[in-house]
């Protein structure tokens, strides 16, 4: 009898975990529902390149490149986001690396 009650004891001490860990599990499936406010890096427009699709962004650490803060050039997987931008505008972005470069998948203005 008191392996019964153990054990449904372990069974419910244990559901809180399991419903963290489905949770955290579906956002694994969902990326776009996943970035964050905290996924995002700060920076200011400093050249726009509609021509060749490309922003020059100053800016913060990227940490899921592990990358520390300077002056680059991103692609934008957006062209449409070009005409909302300006030189000098303090923005928030996702940036991804790919296999033509660093890629801007998501800009707003940073508030």
């Amino acid at each position: 009898m008191k392996t019964i009650a153990m054990a449904a004891l372990l069974v419910v001490l244990s559901a809180p975990a399991l419903a963290q860990q489905k949770a955290e599990d579906h956002s694994a499936h969902h990326p776009a529902a996943a970035a964050s406010a905290a996924d995002m890096t700060e920076g200011e427009i400093r050249k726009v390149d509609k021509d060749a699709k490309k922003l020059t962004i100053k800016h913060g650490e990227i940490k899921n490149l592990d990358m520390p803060p300077m002056t680059m050039v991103f692609q934008v997987k957006d062209a449409g986001v070009l005409d909302k931008v300006k030189v000098g505008d303090k923005v928030r972005f996702v940036v991804q690396k790919s296999d033509t470069g660093f890629v801007i998948t998501d800009i707003q203005a940073a508030k």
